[in-house]
C-alpha cells in the first residue's frame, strides 16, 4: 500500500468521523429537547412527591429525629447567606468611603 492509499484512507475516517460527531450531536439535541419538554410543571410535583416519600422511607427514624442533616443544610445556608450580606455591606462601606473622601477633598476650608 502505497502513501498516497494511506492519505486517502486517513482522509475517509476523517470524514466518517466529521459524519459520526454531526449525527451525535443531532441526537443529543433531540435528546435535550424531549427532555425538557418531558417535564411539566405536574411530573415536577410528582417527581418531588415521590422522591420524597422514598427518602423518608429509606431515611433512619433516628437519623430523621435528631435532624443532623437539616441542621447542616440550615447551617450551610445560613453561611452562604451571610457571606453575600457582607459581601454587599463590604462593598456599600467602601462606596461610602470613596464618597466621603471626594467630599473632603472638594470642601472649601474651614477657618477656625
Amino acid at each position: 500500500m502505497g502513501f498516497s492509499a494511506l492519505i486517502e484512507k486517513v482522509r475517509q475516517a476523517e470524514s466518517a468521523l466529521e459524519a459520526k460527531e454531526r449525527q451525535t450531536l443531532a441526537d443529543f439535541r433531540q435528546l435535550k429537547s424531549s427532555w425538557r419538554a418531558s417535564w411539566t410543571p405536574g411530573r415536577i410535583v410528582v417527581a418531588g412527591l415521590v422522591s420524597g416519600f422514598i427518602l423518608g422511607k429509606l431515611e433512619p427514624e433516628k437519623k430523621v429525629a435528631s435532624g443532623s442533616g437539616a441542621l447542616q443544610l440550615v447551617s450551610a445556608l445560613a453561611g452562604l447567606f451571610a457571606g453575600t450580606g457582607a459581601q454587599a455591606a463590604a462593598g456599600e462601606a467602601g462606596q461610602a468611603a470613596d464618597a466621603a473622601q471626594q467630599a473632603a477633598a472638594t470642601a472649601p476650608p474651614v477657618d477656625a
